[in-house]
């Protein structure tokens, strides 16, 4: 009676010892593939932070090497600048606030210089000149009445052809006399960064014309 049993017994403890083993076997083989899936999620890890870091000391070197065309940029439009408006106008070069980081700073320099471009450009002499364009126009006629009167004068003192071909430049002169009262207003508006439009010349033209039919008239 004995004998049975303890084969029953015997056959329960080997049935539990393979029960045991198999689950020791897959706790094992779970193990094993949690720590691969570990060590494979930190070379991941690692990968992925090695390349945000070379990313990152890239975007560094590109944010050096914009920021140094960007302050040449500005160098060079600072002295455009100080060349077009003055230097005493403008006083020293801007130093950006801290934290102050313009999102595109490609755009705002785009338009500074459409600002310098257009500072750049000459404007129309204001109407406040117009007595000294008008000077400008008096003077040009007096010298070419002036010039034609002293042609006469030679024509008559030479005689012979002289004296038929110099009353006609003499006359030539005096006609463009309200043309030489262009040379001083051109001057005068080189001076005052403008440029001599259709107005200032009207109003040369104008008065030394008028200058020049008074002379006329009273020089018979």
């Amino acid at each position: 009676m004995n004998e049975p049993v303890a084969s029953e017994t015997y056959t329960a403890q080997l049935r539990r010892l393979a029960e045991l083993t198999a689950r020791v076997r897959e706790q094992r083989a779970e193990a094993h593939t949690w720590y691969e899936r570990q060590c494979a999620a930190a070379e991941r890890a690692v990968d992925e932070a090695v390349a945000e870091v070379r990313r990152a000391e890239q975007e560094l070197v590109d944010a050096r090497e914009e920021q140094e065309r960007v302050d040449a940029e500005v160098a060079h439009l600072w002295q455009q600048a100080r060349a077009r408006l003055g230097a005493r106008r403008i006083g020293g070069p801007p130093v950006p606030a801290n934290g102050s980081a313009p999102a595109d700073p490609a755009l705002l320099l785009g338009r500074v210089r459409d600002l310098l471009d257009r500072a750049g450009q000459p404007g129309e002499l204001p109407g406040s000149v117009n007595p000294l364009l008008a000077l400008c126009g008096v003077g040009g006629a007096v010298l070419g009445y002036a010039l034609g009167v002293a042609a006469r004068a030679l024509g008559v003192g030479y005689g012979g052809d002289l004296a038929v071909g110099l009353p006609v430049l003499a006359l030539v002169v005096t006609l463009l006399g309200p043309l030489m009262g262009l040379a001083p207003a051109r001057a005068l508006a080189d001076r005052r960064h403008a440029m001599l439009g259709p107005r200032p010349i009207m109003v040369v033209l104008g008065a030394g014309l008028a200058t020049t039919v008074l002379l006329l008239a009273l020089g018979r």
